[in-house]
């Protein structure tokens, strides 16, 4: 990424620049005039093919189109010693990409046996061969990922064992994502991961030590043994599952302060709990069926049921109006505008979207589809501008972090998908999420049938049913409606 300018001064430098016609120090002068600092910069940045056909750095500017040094007479030194490419030099006459290999070999080198470990080569071939190796070096440069890396070089395996046994720190999971995604760990389920972490720490909060084997049974036998039961545990399962015992070690804490056993506990206790505080308290439910099953609380005992569906929905309005500044302004990055789309045109989770892969879109010059549901839904123009573009450049491929990547929206962590929670935030300038996902399905089942709409967008029938007021209309009248908004 260039550096930001700094405000022109045509006190200081009353000369402007040949190039971009602003105040700053002037750095070179070259056939086409004097060129400051920032132009310099950019010209040994600028890649492409000269009249001539010469392929490489087009420092120089002939007729407006940028140009190679022989046909420019630009006298530019951009020709690396190290591996005699063509390309902007960063020390000792080396570009760039040599001097990020040297640092990579240097600190991935165990210095007893004087080599690189088998396990870590994949790793140090990833970091050497970044197509922006300056963002490499200024990740590695950074005092406590060199420090990390010296460590892993002299590690006796590679492991997740070994990574666990290591600080918590986001450089630590950071290189254990490189490593899983070239190959060196095997895949794990993070979440699953993240919440045994989560919940022993959790268990600290229990203030009776009766309690305290209460809610280790219950995560173990209730929430731990459903999540290792699962191919994948999704972010939604993590969070639901901390609400759910975090809530549990809240009732147990209170009836703990108020000198009762849980096989003590009463309806007037539950009904006390219940008024005392707010509604999320009737998630104890949840933890109280499971004790009542497993003998842990005296049967009969009810707690209200947390209700669903009380948050505020986007009105059409509002929808319609937040789609067309979706499709017709730059507000939001490409990547977030396709995201915007399916959860305003349809009603998609972003939890859903976070996961798409290209395996579940397809782009052609006639068409773009997405799968949702069971079914490919074409996304008419200008629903589809934006997933075209975002086609041409998904982002996130000049590091390692994602070499071959079928993730549609990437994240910052090598080999995920963008973290749900960032993508809500990044929209929330222009909209609610939640809001407006509500807010569509609410519209969805005044035009069609709920078994059409759960099939078509992934949802269970139960939930489209929650929100049906009518079904109406054809599925394909909404389309089209939501193009004419457009």
């Amino acid at each position: 990424m260039s550096r930001p300018r700094k405000a022109e001064d045509p006190t200081r430098w009353p000369v402007p620049c040949g190039r971009c016609g602003q105040h700053h120090q002037t750095v070179a002068r070259w056939p086409d005039g004097g060129v400051c600092g920032y132009c310099y910069q950019q010209a040994k940045r600028t890649r492409g093919v000269c009249e001539c056909g010469h392929d490489g750095i087009l420092p120089g500017i002939i007729d407006e189109q940028p140009a190679c040094r022989n046909c420019s007479g630009v006298r530019l030194n951009i020709d690396c010693q190290g591996c005699g490419a063509e390309d902007e030099l960063y020390t000792g006459a080396h570009c760039w990409a040599c001097v990020l290999g040297d640092v990579v070999d240097n600190l991935l080198t165990n210095p007893a046996p004087g080599i690189i470990a088998t396990e870590l080569i994949p790793l140090a071939a990833a970091l050497k061969t970044m197509k922006r190796a300056n963002s490499g070096m200024t990740w590695i440069r950074q005092k406590h990922v060199t420090a990390f890396l010296r460590n892993l070089a002299t590690a006796p395996t590679i492991s997740h064992a070994t990574f666990d046994e290591l600080p918590d720190s986001r450089t630590r999971e950071y290189v254990r994502g490189l490593l899983i995604e070239h190959g060196v760990l095997p895949q794990r389920n993070a979440f699953l991961t993240r919440y045994d972490s989560w919940a022993t720490q959790a268990m600290n909060r229990v203030s009776d030590p009766q309690n305290l084997d209460v809610i280790r049974r219950y995560i173990r036998w209730h929430h731990q043994r459903r999540m290792n039961l699962m191919d994948e545990v999704t972010r939604g399962t993590f969070l639901r599952a901390k609400q759910e015992v975090t809530v549990a070690i809240d009732f147990l804490n209170w009836l703990t302060s108020h000198d009762i056993t849980l096989p003590e506990l009463q309806q007037s206790h539950l009904d006390v709990w219940q008024a005392e505080g707010p509604t999320t308290r009737r998630i104890a439910e949840r933890f109280l069926k499971w004790a009542i099953k497993t003998k842990a609380a005296p049967a009969g005992l009810t707690i209200i049921p947390h209700r669903r569906g009380t948050s505020p929905r986007l009105p059409k309005a509002g929808q319609d109006q937040a789609l067309h500044h979706v499709i017709h302004t730059d507000e939001l990055e490409t990547r977030d505008r396709a995201a915007a789309i399916l959860i305003l045109v349809f009603g998609q989770q972003a939890e859903n979207i976070a996961r798409l892969t290209w395996d579940d879109v397809s782009v052609t010059d006639e068409l773009v589809t997405v799968q949702l549901g069971t079914l490919q839904i074409a996304l008419p123009d200008p629903l589809a501008q934006p997933w075209r573009e975002l086609a041409a450049n998904p982002g996130h491929e000049l590091t390692a972090a994602h070499p071959n990547t079928k993730w549609v929206f990437r994240g910052a962590s090598p080999g995920r998908h963008i973290h749900p929670g960032h993508l809500t935030t990044r929209l929330s300038k222009l909209f609610s999420t939640r809001a407006a996902r509500l807010g569509t399905l609410h519209e969805l089942t005044k035009l069609a049938p709920v078994a059409i709409i759960a099939e078509t967008l992934g949802y269970s029938p139960t939930t489209i049913e929650r929100h049906a007021t009518d079904s109406a209309a054809a599925y394909a009248q909404y389309i089209a409606a939501r193009k004419q908004a457009t």
